[in-house]
């Protein structure tokens, strides 16, 4: 069969936005060398002419001069062209991926949205609102727990307002007990005597010793 009707073509893949930027910029990149030598005969020709007198000779490398010019004049038209057609695919080129990037974030938002319906359907309101009110009477259990291991056993029944007279004259004697005042008498009293009473009043004998009431020399004390 193939023979007769022939095989079918295989179908071009379309055009790729950056293949087509990147056949643009290998065209203009070659115009570009192309530039660049006729800029180099240019330099020859304009240093000819420097070196050469007025003439049918000089104006003949002119004529060549202005043909290679001119030359250079389209070959720039053309780059220009090409550069600014590669700057629009690019542009074509950079949107088109940032609507790609755009549609692949919101169908990631929309499968994250769908994921969160699927797990809030698992989540009941009831249930947390009772896991919450068991909690707080397991908790209240344990306060009724410590409060009863705490409890105080033999302690005497005592009024209130016994308490609180007994509170306030505890007060009064703690002020009493602060009170020094009884210690500046101990601070006033005498001092102890160093001398014998009537020392002072004895006589002294003709050496300067002192002598009792009979004349004799003082002993003095142990």
């Amino acid at each position: 069969m193939n023979r007769l009707f022939g095989k079918a073509k295989d179908k071009e893949p379309p055009p790729n936005l950056t293949d087509c930027i990147a056949n643009v910029d290998s065209r203009a990149e070659s115009i570009d060398k192309k530039i660049s030598r006729l800029d180099a005969e240019l330099v020859k020709y304009k240093d000819q002419m420097k070196k050469m007198r007025e003439g049918p000779a000089k104006n003949m490398v002119k004529q060549k001069a202005m043909r290679v010019l001119k030359q250079k004049k389209m070959y720039e038209s053309q780059r220009d062209n090409l550069s600014q057609q590669s700057f629009n695919m690019e542009q074509a080129n950079f949107a088109t991926q940032q609507l790609k990037d755009t549609k692949v974030t919101i169908d990631a938002m929309k499968l994250g949205v769908k994921e969160m319906k699927q797990q809030y359907k698992k989540v009941s309101i009831d249930d947390i609102e009772n896991v919450q009110d068991e909690l707080e009477d397991m908790l209240d259990q344990a306060n009724e727990v410590q409060e009863a291991l705490g409890r105080s056993y033999g302690m005497p029944e005592v009024d209130d307002d016994e308490l609180e007279a007994e509170l306030d004259a505890l007060g009064d004697e703690i002020a009493l007990d602060e009170d020094c005042s009884y210690l500046d008498d101990a601070v006033k009293t005498p001092t102890v005597p160093t001398k014998e009473p009537g020392a002072d009043s004895l006589p002294a004998g003709e050496h300067g010793v002192l002598v009792d009431e009979f004349g004799l020399p003082k002993i003095p004390a142990s």
